[in-house]
């Protein structure tokens, strides 16, 4: 516990002033995570015995993120060309006799989208009027969802969530995450109001607590799936007490494009 703690306290250093300053800063914060995050991908599958390209999937990560950021008129472009480049190296390989190469292409693929495509809304969250509070009520409303069901869980869950995928998760838990974070939602949007003069108020901080509770969990049972697959427990030892990067931005992923969606069509 005191590794962790003293890792989050380091992280948190960091990431903070990044996240409050925004622009170049942030996108490189961003950009560390989910590069370190694509290469974590890369070898959970390599322990498989699979081969998605590593260089392909960290690069096209970086590549639309890029896009997303300054070039967003050719993001859709940029993600044509990677998937068109991705089949092209794939079916060189299988030439050369890797069978397994049309697998290897989807998860080459799978990577680029799901961790390059879904985590650059990220950069969109924080990029909307107002971006620095937004972003704090979606990802901190996750935030006090994964700690209620932690806690709670630990302490009180008897029923499994999904016995095969995460076994320490129970239902107990996963609805204290419901309650606390749609409770967080609201006190957060309470307070970013009055502190930030966010555009929002208790209800609509409610409704988007409760989606940052219902939904993300899923994030970190398809990290798991992964995992599982590959008969690993985390995704690297990078980051002590907390696994790797992969294991941090996996229901980070959901909640920024949910929360982007959310505000975007139905709050502001």
């Amino acid at each position: 516990m005191l590794k962790r703690t003293l890792t989050a306290l380091t992280l948190a250093a960091v990431g903070i002033p990044a996240i409050i300053f925004g622009r170049i800063p942030y996108f490189i914060l961003i950009g560390i995570f989910l590069g370190m995050a694509a290469w974590e991908y890369v070898k959970i599958f390599r322990a498989a015995k699979l081969s998605p390209s590593m260089w392909l999937t960290v690069g096209g990560v970086l590549l639309l993120l890029c896009a997303r950021a300054f070039f967003p008129d050719y993001a859709a472009a940029a993600l044509t060309l990677l998937v068109l480049l991705a089949m092209t190296l794939h079916l060189l390989a299988f030439e050369r006799g890797r069978d397994q190469a049309a697998t290897d292409f989807a998860l080459t693929l799978g990577g680029i989208v799901y961790l390059g495509w879904i985590g650059a809304y990220l950069l969109d969250l924080r990029g909307l009027n107002g971006g620095l509070w937004w972003l704090l009520l979606s990802l901190g409303s996750v935030w006090i969802a994964d700690s209620a069901a932690y806690f709670v869980g630990s302490r009180f869950g008897w029923r499994k969530l999904s016995p095969r995928l995460s076994p320490k998760k129970s239902w107990e838990g996963y609805w204290a995450g419901v309650f606390f974070g749609t409770l967080g939602g609201v006190g957060l949007a309470l307070l970013w109001h009055r502190i930030g003069g966010l555009d929002v108020n208790w209800w609509q901080g409610g409704l988007l607590g409760l989606v940052m509770s219902v939904f993300p969990t899923l994030g970190d049972l398809g990290e798991s799936m992964i995992k599982r697959q590959a008969g690993i427990k985390d995704s690297s030892n990078i980051i002590p007490g907390h696994g790797g990067f992969l294991d941090r931005v996996d229901s980070w992923l959901w909640g920024a494009v949910l929360g982007y969606y959310l505000i975007l069509w139905f709050i502001r």
